[in-house]
């Protein structure tokens, strides 16, 4: 598929890293307007005391208010294992659209059967705004972005690019962290190699930004890199390495790594668009299935 790539285009990043999760949220401004969006944002919870706060929603919100922009799109780049989703408070807050890929039905579909969630709990993306297909186009005030449909790690991940800057979710890490898990339910390392070369063809001056950094070997946290440091650097997919060599060495690593610590609320949130699920009485409540993830 062709992209509608226009890299004179610059916007503005903003990032805001959530310590207690290693998660890159950011604030994306169309250069030419006061119009903006939100990739991926993060709901705090205290998960032993089953305690949901918005410290991190927060500062977006105070950071938007302070430089009177409008929020256009709240986008997530997938249904993640890691962190919860704060779109719907943003959207209260802020206005906005909140969009995700179109096979958030299939993460419905799944894991709507380990949680089993029974029929009041809608599996047809209904939750969101906007269901992204491949290569679908949308507006954050004059500054056109687009989707890239990048399965492997989840069947659900996109690749959301606006002129020359791309979010790459979790489909890469900095060049020195690698690439995603490709071990959930749905998930597949071969996509996941297929997914990462979808990325790099893009123009090698891409700015990438990761959804995730965990400072490798006690480094600083990054979140920046580029097409062309990818292609070079990455340690599982850079410099010429193959789709055997990936599949082999992505295959053995996923089997040594433990769940996330916050896949079980996670998963429950996302999948709803953030909003918390309730018991049949209406009270907020989260489900732990036992054995079955």
């Amino acid at each position: 598929m062709s992209y509608p790539i226009d890299m004179t285009i610059n916007p503005q990043v903003s990032a805001h890293f959530d310590e207690a999760t290693n998660t890159i949220s950011y604030i994306v401004k169309d250069p030419t307007s006061d119009h903006c969006a939100i990739i991926d944002s993060v709901m705090d919870i205290d998960y032993a005391a089953g305690r949901i706060t918005y410290d991190h929603a927060d500062k977006l919100i105070a950071e938007i208010t302070d430089r009177g922009l409008t929020l256009d799109w709240i986008i997530e780049t997938h249904v993640h294992a890691d962190h919860l989703s704060a779109a719907p408070y943003l959207q209260d807050k802020l206005g906005g659209k909140i969009g995700v890929g179109e096979k958030i039905m299939v993460i419905q579909e799944t894991f709507g059967k380990i949680f089993n969630e029974g029929t009041e709990f809608q599996r047809d993306g209904s939750q969101f705004d906007a269901l992204f297909k491949d290569g679908d186009t949308y507006m954050v005030g004059n500054m056109q972005g687009f989707a890239m449909f990048t399965p492997g790690h989840t069947p659900a991940c996109m690749v959301h690019v606006m002129g020359n800057t791309a979010f790459a979710g979790d489909t890469l890490f900095m060049p020195d962290g690698g690439s995603a898990r490709a071990d959930f339910p749905g998930g597949d390392a071969g996509e996941l190699y297929d997914s990462i070369q979808k990325v790099l063809s893009l123009p090698d001056e891409t700015r990438l930004y990761m959804c995730h950094d965990y400072g490798p070997n006690g480094r600083a946290i990054e979140w920046e890199t580029t097409v062309a440091e990818q292609k070079a650097e990455n340690i599982h997919v850079g410099g010429g390495k193959t789709r055997d060599e990936f599949i082999a060495f992505r295959t053995e690593r996923d089997a040594q790594l433990a769940m996330p610590k916050l896949i079980i609320p996670s998963l429950q949130i996302n999948m709803r668009a953030g909003a918390v699920p309730t018991d049949r009485d209406g009270i907020p409540m989260l489900k732990v299935p036992v054995n079955a993830i």
